[in-house]
C-alpha cells in the first residue's frame, strides 16, 4: 500500500501533498482514496497544481499554521474554503531561545525539542484536532490538512484519524515516515543552526510520533479514550467516521 503510485500527487508547488486511502482499517475494509489528503503548504501550488485538486474535488482546507506562518506565506484557491486551526511552532522559538543564550544546540537537543513539541500537541492543542474532527463528520467533501513542511501538526493529525478508523500503529507510523521520502527541505536563508541539526528538524523519526502516542497511552489509557475525552469522538462519531470514510463492503 505504502508504494501505491496514487498516494503521492507529486505536485510541483507541495511536495509532501499524498493520499491516506488504501490502508486497512476496522472490519478489514479500506480507507476511501481521494477524501482524505496530508500536505505541506499549499501557498506554492502552480495553475496546473491547482487544477489538479480542483479535478479531485478537493473543497475543504484545514490549516494548522500559526497566525504568523499563514500571514507570512498566505494562499487563496478557487473553490476551497479554508478553515484556520492554528497551532503555533514553538520548537523554532525555542531553538532560537537556546541559540540566543549562546547554547550550542546539538543534534540530541533537537530530537528533545520535537518530542516535547508532540508531546504539547496532546495536551495543548487538543481543541485544534477535535475541530478537525468535527469538520470530517459533517460531510466527506474531499479535503486537505496542511501545516508549514506537513510533518508534524500534520503528521499527528493523520495518526489520530487513521488510528480513529481502525489503523494499526505500525500502519501510522509507516505513513508518517513516508515525508522522509517526500518533502523537499527548504533551502536556509540564514541559519545559525548546522546542518545536522536541520536535517533533524525538517525530517521525522519514529521517536517525535511515539511521544506523542505514548503521553496519549499514559495519560489517558490510550487512543479511544483520548478521543472522546479531548476530542469528542465516541462510539457514534466513530460509527459516523468509518461510513463516510471507510469503504462499504
Amino acid at each position: 500500500m505504502l508504494s501505491h503510485p496514487d498516494r503521492s500527487l507529486k505536485l510541483t508547488g507541495a511536495s509532501n501533498f499524498r493520499d491516506l486511502g488504501g490502508y486497512v482499517g476496522a472490519g478489514g475494509r479500506g480507507v476511501r482514496w481521494r477524501r482524505l489528503f496530508r500536505s505541506d503548504h499549499l501557498a506554492g501550488l502552480t495553475p496546473d497544481d491547482e487544477r489538479a485538486l480542483q479535478e479531485l474535488g478537493v473543497v475543504r482546507a484545514f490549516d494548522f499554521r500559526g497566525v504568523d506562518e499563514r500571514s507570512a506565506v498566505p494562499y487563496d484557491l478557487k473553490g476551497m474554503t479554508q478553515y484556520s486551526l492554528p497551532i503555533e511552532p514553538t520548537v523554532v522559538q525555542r531553538m532560537k531561545d537556546l541559540l540566543e543564550s549562546g547554547h550550542q544546540i546539538t543534534p540530541a537537543d533537537t530530537v528533545e525539542l520535537m518530542r516535547q513539541t508532540y508531546q504539547a500537541f496532546v495536551h495543548d492543542n487538543a481543541p485544534r484536532f477535535g475541530s478537525l474532527f468535527q469538520h470530517l463528520l459533517e460531510n466527506d467533501a474531499p479535503l486537505v490538512f496542511h501545516c508549514t513542511a506537513g510533518k508534524d501538526r500534520t503528521g499527528f493529525a493523520a495518526a489520530l484519524i487513521l488510528l480513529s478508523l481502525g489503523v494499526p500503529r505500525d500502519i501510522v507510523m509507516q505513513d508518517y515516515l513516508l515525508t522522509n521520502e517526500l518533502y523537499r527541505m527548504p533551502v536556509p536563508k540564514s541559519s545559525h543552526a548546522p546542518q545536522e541539526v536541520l536535517n533533524v528538524l525538517w525530517r521525522v523519526q519514529e521517536p517525535f510520533l511515539n511521544a506523542a502516542l505514548q503521553a496519549v497511552d499514559a495519560d489517558y489509557g490510550g487512543v479511544d479514550a483520548y478521543l472522546v475525552d479531548e476530542l469528542g469522538v465516541g462510539t457514534r462519531e466513530r460509527s459516523r467516521l468509518e461510513e463516510l470514510y471507510l469503504a462499504h463492503p
